[in-house]
């Protein structure tokens, strides 16, 4: 597998010492020996090839952003693996035809598919659609018994050594399979997702659903294997290895929403990796009603509470410099209660650039003053957006109620100050295609209705770990 290193990332040593450093976000990280000369081969662009003993550790690199993956070309078609594609459906038949006619469209060499369709209980076309366009069509075993227990009925007839995962209101790209299969040429590669566009652009939903849906997980690559962060892969542009699906007991068929949560977590679990390539892309059809959307929002809120039932150890995290905490509420508190503390959240975030600097300085590491300033001030920017979308995400129909119900500017200022910041930095980001003021709406619905579906959530399992948060300090990685 080759790997190189990230674009503003450089190998740097220092008194007999070797740091990884980042200027953008600013980041260092301490070397060992072995590894400082594993990253070297990387140095001036170059390749680095390694071995699969290597391979895990530049995972990890990958993971920090310090090292990005290049994929492997592409296998010969003789020597590509034999593939199961399954579909589950329920009453959506001309979606399905429409899907099945983009598989019948992909370069994967079609006598290496099989495609199997999972009725769910249809009372419309769907089954005859399915046998009309060349599917293998199971039943679900009942009516509406759900997507993970259909799709676990397909795997249980496919003899695939990949299993391919899409929704019937989803269009493969011709690449789709080609390009997401070279991830497999690691052996402990169980997983692997790809890019979800929004097929739609007529509605305002849908202008929004087209960079802020959360089953598109944006243009740069990620892998994860064993630890407790959440990332995860949807399941309607899933690839998964065969045996590894078996070992992880498949879909939890108790599960409406968040399965795929599961199963990709419970596959890290047992030490296989999982990773998404911003390729491969299928095209899904959003709800695009402002009521289809928020329901889903809603639905997508309460596997919160069950999946922190069954996976206990994935807590959200989330790391606050105390520094720059002390800078941010100097900042928010200085118009209510007087401008000199203005001056002194600079004086702080003047002592915090001192700290950094003297630190860095003592390894004679080359970063200038001014360097450095920009450092903290974009890390305090982020420290920002990142506490406002927390709050924003979980908390903001009470926010919404303070703003209208509580007396007093304070009151109505801070909710508007938190909202304003998370939906400003994810309008900079995302681009949609939408003014600010359709975004800004469209944003606090959405959040409202995810928000209330954890708490409901919650409710349900009578569990509340999704409310709790680690909070870490900044400190210096070391590897």
């Amino acid at each position: 597998m080759n790997y190189r290193l990230a674009q503003g990332v450089e190998l740097v040593g220092r008194d007999g010492e070797n740091f990884l450093m980042s200027r953008t976000p600013l980041c260092v990280l301490r070397l060992n020996r072995t590894l400082a000369d594993l990253v070297g081969r990387g140095v001036d662009g170059a390749l680095i090839s390694t071995s699969v003993a290597e391979q895990n550790v530049m995972e990890q690199l990958a993971t920090k952003g310090f090292a990005e993956r290049v994929r492997s070309i592409q296998q010969q078609p003789g020597m590509l693996p034999e593939v199961s594609i399954v579909i589950p459906v329920m009453n959506r038949a001309d979606e399905l035809r429409r899907c099945l006619t983009s598989l019948a469209q992909i370069t994967y060499p079609q006598e290496k598919l099989q495609i199997i369709v999972v009725d769910d209980g249809s009372s419309d076309d769907s089954p005859m659609v399915a046998r009309e366009l060349g599917a293998v069509v199971v039943s679900s075993g009942g009516i509406g018994r759900g997507p993970a227990a259909a799709r676990n009925v397909g795997v249980s007839m496919a003899h695939g050594e990949i299993l391919a995962f899409i929704d019937s209101d989803c269009c493969a790209s011709k690449e789709w399979l080609c390009e997401l299969m070279s991830a497999f040429a690691d052996p402990a590669m169980a997983a692997v997702g790809g890019q979800v566009d929004g097929m739609c652009s007529e509605s305002a939903v849908d202008r929004y659903e087209s960079v802020m849906s959360s089953l598109s997980l944006g243009s740069r690559r990620r892998s994860g294997n064993r630890g407790n962060d959440t990332f995860y892969l949807p399941s309607c542009n899933l690839l998964v290895r065969s045996n590894a699906f078996s070992q992880a007991g498949g879909f939890d068929e108790s599960m409406h929403v968040g399965e795929d949560v599961d199963l990709t977590w419970r596959l890290r679990d047992s030490g296989w990796t999982i990773s998404y390539l911003p390729a491969g892309n299928v095209l899904h059809e959003h709800r695009s009603s402002i009521r289809s959307f928020m329901s889903r929002r809603f639905d997508y809120g309460t596997s919160e509470g069950m999946l922190q039932l069954l996976h206990p150890q994935r807590r959200k995290q989330m790391v606050i410099p105390p520094l720059l905490a002390t800078v941010l509420a100097l900042l928010i508190a200085a118009p209510f209660i007087s401008l000199w503390l203005l001056l002194l959240a600079v004086s702080v975030l003047m002592a915090d650039v001192a700290a950094v600097r003297i630190a860095f300085s003592r390894r004679n590491l080359p970063l200038g003053l001014r360097a450095l300033t920009a450092g903290r001030l974009r890390s305090l920017g982020s420290l920002a957006y990142y506490l406002s979308f927390h709050v924003v995400r979980y908390y903001s129909l009470p926010l919404c109620f303070a703003a209208l119900i509580v007396p007093g500017f304070w009151a109505s200022f801070l909710p508007v100050l938190v909202f304003g910041c998370a939906a400003r930095v994810d309008y900079a980001i995302r681009k949609p295609p939408l003014s600010f003021a359709i975004f800004s709406g469209i944003y606090l619905l959405e959040h409202i209705a995810y928000g209330s579906g954890v708490f409901w959530g919650c409710v349900n399992v009578k569990c509340f770990r999704s409310y709790r948060v680690i909070v870490l300090r900044q400190m210096e990685q070391t590897a």
